[in-house]
């Protein structure tokens, strides 16, 4: 032990005196060289060689390619000195053949803009192909090769080919929210452990929400009743619905699709445990469970009544959608300010829904 001691001792010495000669710029040199070995090193502890990056090479070659040949054998590197001024020789090479290539021939690059039309054109469309969005850019001023578009799809991973996906069925819902209706049944438990059974009907397209009605007990002549309302409702306010989503539950009677039909509408079954068929009504249910029912205490049928109606105003007159761009289902969004003296000056009042539950927003009159 003692031994080993005096040998690393006189070593150190020794290497002490040798940094005697060397100026601050050798030394800080040598200090960065050694460090980024230690990084290769650490980034390789498993390797069974230690491999260098070109990026590796390059930094280490920039770095000691003008130390002295001299003081370059001295400093402790993983690779022969010769090696280093040999990667020096590459990363010059290689710089003088990027400055004397010659500039590129051709037709200039696309403008990013219209790049970013094609991408828009090719995700909003998938059944047109490359020519079928050429010739739509022409048709708004756009003048490009179609050979262009086909590069800009085959650069961005889109088969430039007609029909390059198939319709999924979030984009046919889409497509046909105009016509569709989807309407579900939801239980709320009471204080005294009542079970009611609340219905609502959801429309796709402006997400507006009616409550058709709530009860402990939804027989037959219940749900045909409140059909009927539905019925009539959907005729006053001019809705074209054609089509109306439900899941299998028994508390449906056949006259439920049978009122429906007279109306002109048609009932759209969902697949069995499949709630994602009817997406847009079992988020809106979560959403009502979220913001009003976990955060109230329900004591009987008439209040829980009064409190979904609550929240059907709020939820149709005030509250924005994130699906239909975060606008109101009966309102649209007002203009935004842009007058800074009026930022400035906001006057924002809240008023409140079922005794400070529910939180709504408006400028002050």
């Amino acid at each position: 032990m003692l031994l080993r001691l005096a040998y690393l001792g006189v070593t150190n010495a020794l290497a002490m005196l040798r940094l005697l000669p060397m100026s601050d710029q050798a030394k800080d040199a040598e200090i960065l060289a050694l460090r980024h070995q230690i990084t290769v090193l650490q980034r390789q502890l498993h390797g069974e060689k230690v491999r260098f990056d070109p990026s590796d090479r390059a930094f280490l070659a920039a770095l000691l390619h003008r130390l002295p040949r001299d003081v370059l054998r001295r400093v402790r590197l993983l690779v022969r000195p010769d090696t280093v001024l040999r990667w020096h020789r590459g990363l010059v090479a290689h710089r003088h053949a990027v400055a004397s290539r010659p500039k590129r021939a051709g037709r200039p690059p696309t403008v990013r803009s219209v790049r970013a039309l094609v991408l828009r054109l090719a995700r909003e469309n998938s059944s047109w192909g490359y020519r079928r969005i050429h010739g739509e850019l022409l048709v708004v001023g756009v003048k490009v090769a179609a050979s262009t578009v086909w590069e800009i799809l085959r650069e961005a991973g889109i088969n430039p080919a007609p029909q390059r996906t198939s319709e999924n069925w979030a984009t046919f819902l889409r497509s046909q929210a105009e016509a569709i209706l989807a309407a579900d049944f939801f239980e709320v438990v009471t204080l005294t452990g009542a079970r009611m059974y609340a219905l609502a009907v959801i429309e796709h397209a402006s997400r507006r929400v009616r409550i058709l009605g709530v009860t402990a007990h939804p027989t037959a002549a219940w749900v045909t009743q409140a059909v009927r309302n539905l019925a009539m409702d959907l005729q006053d306010a001019g809705c074209t619905a054609h089509y109306v989503i439900r899941d299998r539950d028994g508390k449906f009677p056949a006259l439920f699709d049978a009122i429906l039909a007279d109306a002109g509408i048609k009932v759209v079954l969902s697949g069995v445990q499949m709630p994602r068929m009817n997406s847009i009504m079992e988020r809106w249910i979560q959403s009502c469970r979220h913001e009003l029912l976990d955060r109230t205490l329900i004591w009987n049928q008439r209040h829980l009544l009064h409190a979904l109606h609550e929240y059907e105003r709020h939820h149709n007159a005030h509250r924005p959608h994130r699906g239909i761009s975060n606008a109101r289902p009966l309102h649209p969004l007002p203009e935004p300010i842009t007058v800074p003296d009026t930022i400035t000056r906001l006057d924002i009042r809240r008023r409140d829904r079922l005794g400070g539950v529910l939180h709504e927003y408006e400028h002050a009159a």
